[in-house]
């Protein structure tokens, strides 16, 4: 019933950009936090940006002024716009639906920054 569907990852190289598209059906999505993490092979999985339903965002320390996450309640879609990327940014990065007690999780999209 509920699915969060990624797409927007691929290759680029370093100093690039990509915008990343999360597309939400099930859910009354204006209601839901939304977030973007990521997981790079032997490493845990860890937050790049969240919103709130009121448009609260928060950052990684690690992407701050390089990212910026964004909502379009009429599109039932949330972006990770990526600019200034870097080899280090490689990684699966899987979209992220809260709303109280209810959880989801995208099945993800890769991202490979390589020269």
């Amino acid at each position: 019933q509920v699915q969060l569907v990624e797409s927007g990852g691929g290759l680029v190289q370093p100093g690039g950009s990509l915008r990343l598209s999360c597309a939400a059906s099930g859910v009354i999505f204006s209601t839901y936090a939304m977030g973007w993490y990521r997981q790079a092979p032997g490493k845990q999985r860890e937050l790049v940006a969240t919103i709130t339903s009121v448009r609260i965002t928060n950052y990684a320390d690690s992407v701050k002024g390089r990212f910026t996450i964004s909502r379009d309640n009429a599109k039932n879609t949330v972006y990770l716009q990526m600019n200034s990327l870097k080899p280090e940014d490689t990684a699966v990065y899987y979209c992220n639906a809260v709303y109280m007690t209810r959880g989801y999780w995208g099945q993800g999209t890769q991202v490979t920054v390589s020269s």
